[in-house]
């Protein structure tokens, strides 16, 4: 059954499928840092949405959504940032992770130099975003 993005259960199908995928594990076994995802407005989306996910070692220790009088106080070591409409193409494998932030599609925030010595868990990371059987708002 698709679960909506933005929304708690399509966070929480994410943690679970990070937490439950062998190749992602192994891959992101070295990487330390948590992400800020900030859906921003576009399309059908008017405000924004802020996800939590605090990545360690391979596993996804924690995942939540951050109330917008919240954001100034998370302190993430990542944040990712994109309309709702690129963020429906990355999961859609319509754009490309990488080329996204090379075009600034998706603004990131946080040690560029730490990611691409890390591209394979990135781009695990996005796969196994995109293995979650999810559904768009219109």
């Amino acid at each position: 059954m698709a679960v909506l993005f933005p929304s708690v259960d399509w966070l929480l199908a994410f943690k679970d499928k990070l937490n439950s995928d062998e190749k992602y594990a192994k891959i992101a076994q070295k990487w330390e840092g948590d992400i800020m995802f900030q859906v921003e407005p576009g399309g059908p989306v008017n405000e924004p949405v802020y996800f939590y996910l605090d990545l360690w070692h391979g596993t996804c220790r924690d995942a939540y959504i951050i109330q917008p009088e919240q954001v100034k106080a998370t302190q993430a070591a990542y944040t990712l940032a994109a309309p709702y409409v690129h963020f429906v193409k990355l999961l859609q494998g319509k754009l490309d992770p990488m080329q996204a932030m090379i075009t600034r599609k998706l603004k990131v925030q946080g040690s560029m130099a730490y990611m691409m010595r890390n591209v394979p868990v990135v781009l695990d990371f996005v796969r196994c975003a995109q293995e979650i059987e999810t559904s768009f708002l219109e």
